[in-house]
């Protein structure tokens, strides 16, 4: 991937990994465009990374995904790289009462949002990347966020079909693949364990100048390198019985 002078979209760019990736890219000399559902956000990011666009969008709309799809052919009809990061983690039990609820939810979200982007955005003329956030937990599912390791399997699943049929159209399939970071995602404080976002930012940007396809770092590298029974281990130390 040519890491400058690129037209990117980034979903979910407001925060977290989204919004790290938006810094680094205009840094880089790229003209970015992010959205999310949320106003306030938006504006927070648009005043600390000048020149940077936002555009408000609840993409488990389908109505509202087709409609960015029309505004950036539109508007900025050089966009060439589409960033599916956009996501959300819920953790659950699947005993508690809403729980098929806010599964369909997150399956909306995590599954059928980026999909049906993918698809949109592929009737572009200019597109040359499409870069998708999975995660380690693709790998290895953590039981107490069983949608969302579920969601984030198939979406791996998808990515790797996706290469393989857009490699005659010399249209680039990226894989971002974290580990837990130091974001909000599921909820503010739950991963203040985690490293920085930072680190993994440095990492995956050495990486793609590099020519990768697959960007892992920390625990998910070692998730993307393990064999069955590294996985069995992996998902026993996640998830003690008791």
């Amino acid at each position: 991937m040519n890491l400058t002078d690129n037209v990117i979209l980034i979903t979910g760019g407001a925060s977290g990994i989204g919004y790290a990736l938006a810094e680094r890219f205009t840094q880089l000399g790229n003209r970015v465009i992010i959205c999310g559902r949320r106003a306030d956000a938006l504006a927070d990011a648009e005043a600390k990374l000048p020149g940077l666009v936002t555009k408000q969008v609840d993409l488990s709309s389908s109505a509202e995904r087709e409609s960015l799809a029309r505004w950036i052919e539109s508007e900025h009809p050089g966009l060439n790289v589409l960033v599916n990061n956009a996501g959300i983690q819920q953790w659950m039990s699947v005993t508690d009462t809403d729980f098929a609820d806010r599964a369909t939810t997150e399956i909306t979200t995590n599954i059928e949002a980026p999909v049906h982007l993918t698809s949109l955005f592929l009737a572009l003329p200019n597109l040359k990347v499409v870069m998708n956030v999975t995660s380690g937990l693709a790998f290895s599912p953590l039981a107490t966020v069983p949608v969302y390791s579920a969601t984030k399997a198939f979406f791996r699943s998808f990515t790797l079909s996706l290469r393989h049929q857009l490699r005659s159209r010399g249209i680039e399939v990226i894989e971002l693949i974290p580990p837990a970071l130091n974001t909000d995602l599921g909820g503010k404080g739950i991963h203040d364990f985690a490293p920085p976002v930072s680190g993994f930012i440095d990492s995956a940007f050495e990486q793609l100048a590099a020519g990768k396809h697959e960007i892992a770092y920390g625990f998910s590298e070692q998730m993307l390198a393990a064999g069955p029974s590294e996985l069995r281990q992996a998902f026993e130390r996640m998830n003690p019985a008791g």
